[in-house]
């Protein structure tokens, strides 16, 4: 093989490599970069509450879907609450294993609109973790959130007055 022919084979090789890698990162990449960010209606997360409240209030709206593998009954045990912006909010899901064997599930979530997203902080979820459910067992999971009163100042949110908590629950693979 010629000089350049072996150059040019080994930068394609690299190349491909790079962008097989690049491939596999994106996914874990572009999570983190929208829980930092709040972009694409993901919430932030926050590791202390919300020290600041103001008098503007808003509805947060909690909804719960299952992937149709998953076996669970899954459903917040409140549909909506009302809250000032800025003040620490505590909502609770319910799930229930309904087949006869233990599986564990992840929850992804979203928040619509998809620009609320930068404002909604989550404290604590329960979508942090892996939750095993045994057959039968019923279980209360607790997500402690807040908004950010930047929300109050963001043009493109003067007439929000409801944010929506979307989860859904998918069986868990380890990959």
């Amino acid at each position: 093989m010629k000089k350049n022919d072996r150059t040019v084979a080994i930068l394609l090789t690299v190349g491909f490599f790079a962008m097989l890698a690049l491939a596999f990162a994106s996914v874990p990449l572009y999570r983190v970069f929208c829980q930092k960010t709040g972009f694409g209606g993901t919430p932030k997360v926050s590791r202390d509450g919300s020290t600041q409240v103001i008098n503007r209030e808003i509805t947060v709206r909690f909804v719960a879907n299952t992937h149709r593998d998953l076996p669970w009954e899954f459903s917040p045990l409140q549909h909506t609450i009302r809250l000032k912006i800025g003040e620490n909010g505590l909502a609770y899901y319910k799930a229930k294993n309904r087949s006869n064997k233990p599986i564990v599930g992840m929850a992804t979530y979203n928040i619509s609109p998809d620009v609320a997203g930068q404002y909604f902080n989550k404290v604590f979820c329960f979508c942090f973790e892996q939750q095993k459910l045994d057959p039968g067992e019923t279980m209360e999971m607790p997500v402690q959130f807040f908004i950010d009163p930047a929300f109050a100042n963001d043009p493109l949110l003067k007439s929000v007055n409801e944010i929506t908590l979307s989860y859904t629950f998918f069986v868990f693979k380890k990959q």
